[in-house]
């Protein structure tokens, strides 16, 4: 199972020159026979009883549509190997193996992912074995990783991937081994791998660092190199796609033979057939053909009201988008109402202290402050620091708005992305009330839409280690801060990414209509947050998430 479209070189020899393995190719852009979402089942079919080795190319797939594909094949293989006929030896290759069974399974996903544990935990005594591939051990569910038998790990960077294999190490091996493997990993030199099989051929078991053959077949999936000319492979290996395509229709007349619903057609086609031979045989006796008879079964009374009912129904669903759209309206209202109280609560306590506190203190502040500005005195030592401020003097809500700029320091925010990391609508009185006081203070600069930390805002900060390091962590961030629908549709399309979802595609798989008040509102907001591109109807996730 290749998701990624670059085994394909399978069937030429590494050189290109000569043929490689006689393996049937469906789907992609090299295959033999095209491959459909929906053709997960037959494909399991066709693998089990004609016992034919296939290489499943997924590439052309969205992501939802691999998911619906490795469903049906993965429960029609683990169903149909239960049959006695059918329990021969068979190895199940998957690449990138966290796509079919995550970590963290996604809406939809979690069928795929019972069925991929069905095959780890309980399918090698239906003949099935099974090799899982990836780079990230890490997002591959711990409940398939912790069942393998045999483990092979190359030159391994990432902390949370070593990290994601702890759990095997612990319960096969032995500390020394560990300690071994530990220092090792992250300096393997290319082509050089750790195989770890405990138990395997027999109780001593194998541990030891190997040397890895180059590939013997041609390696279509190599990173291209620039100002290196792409070499396509001249000789591939023949294959019988008569044959193929034979034992294909032999599966497809057999699937339809057990087919319940085929059944069922084939039924109601042979009623019919009944009814009609009845009726003409009725018609030539004669005169004596029965009278047909109409008879009202709902009085007119009824089906009028059922009438009106309907038509109100109608007008109220088209009146649903406009609703939402004005209940989403009424709730920023209200969110930037309670702001402007806020900011109006601030200058009322500012007034009054004014009026309380002696008036020769405020004059040597306020000359106090003339005089930091003049000659660039620190302006927190300076400043009178009110209540609820912390001890670098600035106010709860401005230090927030700080420490919201500093996550993504030195890049700038626009003020929508500012005002979703501090908690403030940026068109809310609030966030118009505090970015003045800081611009004014020298602690940010503001350039248009986008604002940024000046030398001394860091300053202000300090010592802030929340900021988020990798582009998992800026992800994160960014969902972490969204409300619960907006969250929902940048995960589908973070998991969709590279490839863009149409907004069809979008709102069924975060659940909302595309049409919908909801989905028109929630779209434009995480556009305007720099988080989506948009184009007509094509919606991919930011390259800026990813990097």
């Amino acid at each position: 199972m290749d998701p990624k479209g670059d085994t394909w070189g399978i069937r030429s020899a590494a050189n290109g020159k000569g043929p490689g393995l006689p393996i049937v190719i469906l789907g992609g852009g090299h295959g033999d026979v095209p491959l459909e979402p929906s053709g997960g089942e037959l494909v399991a079919k066709l693998v089990v009883e004609q016992r034919v080795s296939v290489l499943l190319d997924l590439a052309d797939l969205r992501k939802y549509q691999v998911v619906t594909f490795m469903t049906g094949f993965m429960e029609t293989l683990y169903r149909l190997k239960n049959r006695e006929e059918y329990r021969t030896p068979m190895m199940l290759v998957i690449d990138e193996a966290d796509a079919i069974a995550p970590q963290r399974p996604m809406k939809g996903e979690e069928r795929m992912l019972g069925a991929a544990e069905d095959i780890v935990r309980r399918g090698g005594q239906r003949g099935i074995g099974i090799t899982m591939v990836t780079q990230r051990a890490a997002v591959l569910n711990k409940n398939v990783l912790s069942q393998c038998g045999i483990l092979l790990f190359l030159r391994t960077l990432g902390l949370q991937d070593i990290d994601g294999v702890n759990e095997w190490i612990n319960k096969h091996g032995q500390p020394e081994q560990k300690a071994r493997l530990m220092a090792d990993i992250s300096s393997l030199p290319r082509g050089h791998a750790w195989f770890w099989a405990p138990g395997w051929p027999d109780e001593r078991g194998i541990f030891k660092r190997i040397v890895v053959d180059p590939i013997e077949t041609f390696d279509s999936g190599a990173t291209p190199k620039p100002g290196e000319r792409r070499i396509t492979p001249k000789t591939v290996a023949d294959v019988d796609l008569e044959a193929f395509r034979r034992e294909m229709a032999a599966t497809i007349e057999k699937a339809k033979a057990e087919d319940p619903r085929e059944l069922r057609r084939r039924i109601a086609a042979l009623e019919g057939e009944l009814r009609t031979k009845a009726t003409h045989n009725m018609r030539g006796q004669g005169p004596s053909q029965p009278k047909r008879v109409e008879v009202d079964v709902v009085k007119p009374a009824v089906v009028q009201e059922i009438r009106r009912a309907m038509a109100a129904l109608e007008a109220i669903s088209q009146r649903g988008d406009a609703f939402l759209e004005r209940a989403h309206a009424i709730v920023e209202g209200f969110r930037e109402g309670h702001a402007r109280l806020g900011t109006a609560a601030l200058k009322l306590a500012g007034a009054l202290q004014a009026r309380l506190a002696p008036q020769p203190a405020q004059a040597a502040v306020r000359s106090e402050q003339v005089r930091a500005q003049q000659h660039g005195t620190d302006w927190r030592k300076i400043v009178a620091r009110p209540t609820g401020s912390d001890d670098t003097g600035l106010g709860a809500g401005e230090r927030k708005m700080l420490e919201a700029l500093a996550l993504r320091h030195p890049d700038p925010l626009s003020k929508a992305q500012l005002g979703l990391l501090a908690g403030y609508a940026a068109s809310g009185g609030t966030f118009r009330t505090y970015l003045p006081r800081l611009h004014r203070a020298g602690l940010v600069a503001v350039s248009n839409d986008r604002i940024a930390l000046t030398s001394a805002g860091r300053s202000a900060v300090g010592e802030f280690r929340h900021a988020p390091q990798t582009p998992e962590q800026v992800r994160s961030m960014w969902l972490g801060a969204l409300d619960q629908g907006p969250r929902r549709m940048l995960e589908v399309l973070i998991g969709a990414y590279p490839k863009s979802l149409t907004k069809a595609e979008l709102g069924d798989a975060s659940g909302y209509e595309a049409a919908g008040g909801t989905f028109r509102t929630y779209l434009p907001k995480l556009r305007r947050l720099g988080l989506v591109d948009v184009d007509h109807d094509q919606v991919r996730a930011k390259e800026a998430l990813f990097s």
